[in-house]
């Protein structure tokens, strides 16, 4: 199933969701070297937490555009569903974290520790999901996907009947 939401013919939600993952999931490694080492570690992961929550929110946009033309009744569309509200958690927990941060940058609370932890935690359920759905599933990969196929950015020609083909 080819996505609806594109970008010089790839999926956005696909391109989106490295952000949040990599932001999140770093923040969390910051975090485990501040609770080590001390230092500024605590501040870097604060404000990965923030843009990473943001960029979450931007792909989830993309993800319910590419959730919505999935067929009902499909396995594809109830993984989908548990994809989509496991993420929602994901992002709650990272923003109440995040909320926590605020108050004492420079030493969380050991529940900002938790919410973070727990949050990264969900993400790892939730990716194996989105891997469900495209790898397994084909959701977001185009039907003319194979080892030869040709760019992306080539523009459909005409065929001798006029119509469009990809070339």
């Amino acid at each position: 199933m080819d996505s609806r939401a594109k970008l010089l013919g790839h999926p956005i939600h696909q391109m989106l969701i490295v952000f949040p993952l990599g932001l999140l999931g770093g923040s969390v490694i910051f975090d485990i070297i501040h609770m080590f080492r001390g230092g500024t570690w605590s501040l870097a992961a604060e404000h990965m937490i923030g843009v990473g929550v943001i960029t979450g929110l931007l792909a989830a946009i993309f993800g319910l555009i590419d959730w919505l033309s999935i067929p009902g009744g499909t396995r594809a569309k109830s993984i989908g569903a548990w994809h989509a509200i496991g993420n929602v958690i994901v992002l709650l927990l990272f923003a109440a974290s995040w909320r926590i941060r605020r108050i004492d940058v420079a030493n969380p609370e050991t529940f900002a520790y938790v919410l973070s932890f727990a949050g990264l935690a969900v993400a790892a359920i939730t990716g194996w999901l989105g891997g469900e759905l495209v790898d397994r599933l084909g959701v977001g990969v185009h039907e003319g996907a194979n080892l030869d196929a040709p760019s992306s950015l080539r523009v459909p020609s005409l065929q001798s009947d006029g119509t469009s083909a990809r070339a």
